[in-house]
């Protein structure tokens, strides 16, 4: 494992001199961000990037019982909104110690997912301190709801690779850089984030495409439906079609074959389809400000086609709620920086300050 100061909680067992108190993953004081389903299985299926765990406590001790299908899913660990450490589960049903020996106090604990579906799902059963503890309420919900439809800019890939070699290994990603999750702080709001490397509209580097994906609970299973009425956005942000600005003009490409067999599709077809996808976000969030985004990669580069493509298609649409906005080609090999992700999320910050009043 490269060395980047990495705090890797071993697993514990629960102490037998002390009574544990286990905390049910149904307890209705825990907080959940994201696409979940906490009322079917034995445990909590963690899928998508961003998604979260939080609870607020009294007491010094506090663990978390999970387990990782690949073990190749990494967490931030939030302590009394102090800088995260990470946590990376194993593929063994096991408690992890998150927090020892705290002052006195209420406290807070977040688990926050940094890595994409395509690492496998980790399941949460629920947390666990020791008999002098207890559960404190949940913070009152938020009043501002965003959520962002994105690929590997979103997902915030290789953005702690500071060799600047994008490397594929998940250690790297960390969606709690992305300028989404940074978005979605500023505002103080609900954050949910459904992205994947590599994925486009019209066609992608894998398979699937995100309208196909879009409406899952399980991202993995296209019989698993989200039921959108559980999360309503006040702001949805699509930033997609920079995989597409490449694919288009790969005829060789097995997954351009597979969209398009072998001839690229026209300027027409491309508006439609973009269109179509933000129909279908509009569909299921009628009252939603809808910002269709792109950039900062050379998709938005100067003489770029692809930004006028999403502006015929919203100017097509004619609703007065869907927005663009356009965030500056950062002019720079690979994927987006921290710094980079900091200077997109300045730049959605500003637009949504200035256009929409929620």
């Amino acid at each position: 494992m490269k060395n980047l100061g990495i705090l890797l909680l071993l697993s514990i067992a629960i102490s037998s001199c002390h009574k544990e108190v286990f905390i049910d993953y149904k307890h209705p004081q825990i907080s959940y961000s994201g696409r979940i389903d906490s009322l079917n299985g034995e445990g909590v299926d963690l899928w998508r990037s961003g998604t979260s765990v939080k609870v607020n406590f009294e007491g010094k001790n506090l663990s978390v019982l999970l387990k990782d299908n690949n073990g190749d899913n990494y967490y931030n660990v939030i302590v009394d909104d102090n800088k995260p450490f990470i946590l990376r589960p194993d593929t063994i049903k096991q408690y992890y110690k998150l927090v020892k020996d705290l002052a006195e106090g209420e406290h807070a604990v977040e688990i926050f997912k940094r890595t994409e579906w395509d690492r496998g799902k980790t399941t949460f059963y629920g947390f666990s301190f020791n008999e002098e503890g207890k559960i404190l309420e949940k913070e009152v919900p938020k009043k501002r709801k965003i959520e962002f439809y994105g690929n590997s800019i979103t997902a915030g890939y290789a953005v702690e690779d500071f060799s600047g070699n994008d490397s594929p290994d998940s250690i790297f990603t960390n969606n709690y850089l992305s300028y989404s999750t940074l978005t979605a702080k500023h505002f103080n709001a609900e954050y949910s984030c459904i992205c994947k490397s590599g994925i486009g509209i019209m066609v992608s580097w894998v398979p699937l495409i995100m309208p196909e994906i879009y409406n899952r609970l399980n991202p993995t299973d296209a019989n698993s439906k989200w039921d959108f009425s559980l999360f309503t956005p006040d702001v949805v942000v699509i930033n997609l079609l920079q995989n597409d600005s490449w694919l288009v003009n790969m005829t060789e490409h097995d997954e351009f074959k597979a969209s398009f067999g072998d001839t690229a599709p026209r300027d027409a077809f491309i508006v439609n389809a973009y269109a179509s996808f933000v129909s279908s976000i509009r569909t299921e969030y009628p009252q939603a400000n809808i910002i269709c985004a792109l950039g900062s990669m050379d998709a938005t580069r100067e003489g770029s086609i692809w930004p006028n493509y999403v502006q015929q298609a919203v100017d097509k649409l004619n609703d007065d709620k869907i927005l663009t906005h356009f965030m500056p080609y950062k002019d720079s090999p690979g994927h987006p920086t921290i710094k980079e992700q900091q200077d997109m999320a300045n730049s959605l910050i500003k637009f949504i300050e200035k256009h929409i009043d929620w």
